[in-house]
């Protein structure tokens, strides 16, 4: 896999230059999240213990969603319109392409990550034993994940629309499994095994422990280094698989 830097940043560069003049995408990065969880301490506000409990958690869960359709669409609008296969006639590789694209909205996840746990910290009333800065990285994880599986998933959509249907077959069942909704505990082996395969259940794992210990312990660190393998990974054979147009 060849991987040019000059030709990765210029890319990143001109995903964000495009993204800064689209309003609507911006609203949906950065104050959709923030309102699902305005919305969730609202419904809420009678059991700020269960608030408090299922919040942390769910900011692994609204990043990595938003990063993931984002990202999705528009890699697929860059083949569909055949931007990208102009752009691979140029002396530029699919890594390059990929991880431009991983870097520049690498860089609107840190700033969303930033931004919702701030607001869920300083003004929604979530509250946890550890430092807040590990819920910020746990959360700018997330999303990175997002936008890894993002652009995996735009590299097997042929339209939009598929794009957006890979949202629940890849998503939905991450959710389901993750622990959230279940404890792993009580699942049957079979289902607890899968969910210890996918990543948002150590993304959420990573979250829950969080909010209970006062230190950083070896098992979160070790849950936030599975995800970022997961990043890695997907970023990877995201960029074997990439085409250059859709047929």
């Amino acid at each position: 896999m060849i991987f040019h830097i000059r030709a990765t940043f210029a890319t990143a560069h001109r995903i964000l230059q495009q993204l800064s003049h689209d309003h609507r995408t911006l609203v949906l990065i950065f104050v959709v999240p923030c309102f699902l969880m305005w919305l969730l301490s609202w419904m809420f506000e009678d059991n700020q213990v269960m608030f408090r409990s299922i919040a942390p958690p769910l900011l692994a869960v609204f990043p990595m969603s938003i990063m993931f359709l984002i990202t999705s669409i528009a890699t697929l609008r860059e083949r569909t319109t055949g931007t990208l296969e102009r752009i691979l006639t140029l002396p530029i590789a699919k890594s390059d392409f990929i991880f431009g694209y991983a870097i520049a909205f690498g860089f609107i996840a840190i700033l969303q990550a930033s931004l919702v746990a701030t607001i869920s910290l300083k003004f929604l009333g979530v509250e946890i034993e550890g430092p807040d800065s590990m819920l910020v990285l746990v959360a700018l994880v997330d999303a990175l994940l997002g936008v890894a599986l993002g652009l995996l998933a735009s590299a097997f959509a042929r339209t939009e629309f598929q794009a957006v249907q890979f949202m629940p077959a890849i998503l939905f069942p991450q959710f389901l499994l993750c622990g959230l909704i279940v404890p792993l505990s009580s699942m049957p082996d079979f289902l607890e095994s899968i969910a210890r395969f996918l990543p948002l259940t150590y993304a959420v794992e990573a979250m829950q422990n969080i909010t209970v210990e006062t230190t950083t312990s070896s098992e979160t660190w070790q849950s936030i280094l599975i995800v970022i393998s997961w990043v890695i990974a997907a970023l990877i054979l995201g960029s074997l698989t990439l085409r250059r147009k859709s047929k």
